[in-house]
């Protein structure tokens, strides 16, 4: 009974901790994230696009959508940008993506 006690607070003390640019996956760091979900095309990208000329040559933008098409959109706006792509991912029905800026 007490260890689990001391097992929670653990926990909770790594979830109050934890950096809140990364806290969804450890092994991304960004510096800015857009929110795109229940946008369809062309909006992920519009709003992606405002958000990138923002940053700094250099910083990483995540972005997440629920466009499925949103997939090669990203893909074909990194090539048409020289913007570089670094992770293009799907998870729980939202895709989530990686966008250095160049």
């Amino acid at each position: 009974m007490v260890l689990a006690f001391f097992v929670k607070l653990e926990y909770k003390k790594a979830l109050l901790f934890e950096p809140t640019n990364n806290w969804r996956n450890p092994m991304a760091d960004f510096d800015d994230e857009l929110d795109a979900s229940g946008l369809n095309c062309p909006l992920p990208i519009l709003r992606a696009k405002k958000a990138l000329a923002a940053l700094d040559s250099g910083k990483v933008l995540h972005i997440i959508a629920t466009d499925p098409g949103s997939v090669k959109d990203f893909e074909a706006f990194s090539k048409q940008t020289g913007n570089e792509l670094m992770e293009s991912r799907e998870e729980g029905g939202k895709f989530h993506f990686l966008i250095k800026k160049a």
